[in-house]
């Protein structure tokens, strides 16, 4: 009824060693925590390029400390934004804490608890930021 199958398995057997490395789970919660707490290091980095302030200063050197520490060492790459004005500013800020709640959630359930609450600290600071231009934006 059925042709047997006469090429070789790609799943490997027990006892052989496969061709490929595997991670464990805290190794890719690592991994995935540095990513999260990267993009929200160059979120910052770009809010600090429109609105400098010590806060965005402080949080961008404790974020690229997490990284560092997460990526063993290796220290993020920092992109440098000119100094602008820009209307989208309060967008920036709902990715910022996007991207903290993700971080958040990953560091919770990898029980990192350094890195939890730098990213609890900053969505609060960017749920504030938001709450002061739409009362900027109401009363202007």
């Amino acid at each position: 009824m059925y042709e047997p199958i006469r090429t070789k398995s790609v799943h490997t057997m027990a006892g052989t060693t496969p061709d490929f490395p595997h991670r464990s789970r805290e190794e890719e919660l690592d991994i995935q925590l540095a990513g999260h707490l990267a993009a929200l290091l160059a979120v910052t980095d770009e809010l600090r390029g429109l609105a400098p302030s010590d806060d965005l200063d402080a949080a961008a050197e404790r974020l690229s400390q997490q990284v560092a520490r997460l990526r063993g060492g290796r220290p993020p790459v920092r992109s440098s934004v000119p100094a602008a004005h820009d209307p989208h500013t309060p967008a920036l800020h709902r990715r910022a804490h996007t991207l903290a709640g993700r971080a958040l959630v990953v560091a919770a359930s990898r029980a990192d608890t350094a890195a939890a609450i730098l990213s609890a600290e900053r969505m609060d600071a960017h749920a504030a930021a938001l709450a002061d231009q739409r009362e900027l934006s109401t009363t202007g």
